[in-house]
């Protein structure tokens, strides 16, 4: 098996007090060759004091991928320091799965951000003012 990207998934984050502000979680999985998907991240998220009305695809795109990592070096880390880690990270998650792809490998997959259709229609139906 090869792997041919990697897909973050956002949705709706529906553990929020205030659901009219923005609350998004994000899922990173690693997808096969035979078109199966491996989670790999699912503990990522972000919420803001923005309400609805103010999101846009654009910025939920960019944030996922953001927030998905890799994260921001420590204060004794460099960011290549950082992302070699976060990549190792990944690597050894997928062969806990009995998979095995290196982490330049993985780093240099393409990299899908896809919104639930929840997510799509909670911004189509933002009214602003509202």
């Amino acid at each position: 098996m090869q792997a041919t990207g990697l897909v973050t998934v956002a949705d709706l984050n529906y553990n929020t007090a205030n659901r009219d502000r923005i609350a998004v979680s994000v899922r990173l999985a690693v997808v096969l060759d035979t078109g199966r998907s491996v989670l790999l991240l699912d503990d990522r998220g972000w919420s803001s004091s923005q309400k609805w009305s103010q999101a846009s695809v654009v910025d939920i795109r960019e944030t996922a991928l953001v927030v998905v990592g890799p994260d921001e070096p420590s204060e004794d880390q460099d960011e290549d320091d950082m992302a070699a880690e976060y990549w190792e990270h990944l690597s050894d998650l997928l062969e806990q799965q009995d998979l095995a792809i290196d982490p330049a490998e993985l780093r240099e997959l393409p990299h899908d951000v896809r919104l639930s259709q929840r997510l799509l229609k909670r911004i189509g139906t933002a009214v602003p003012g509202s």
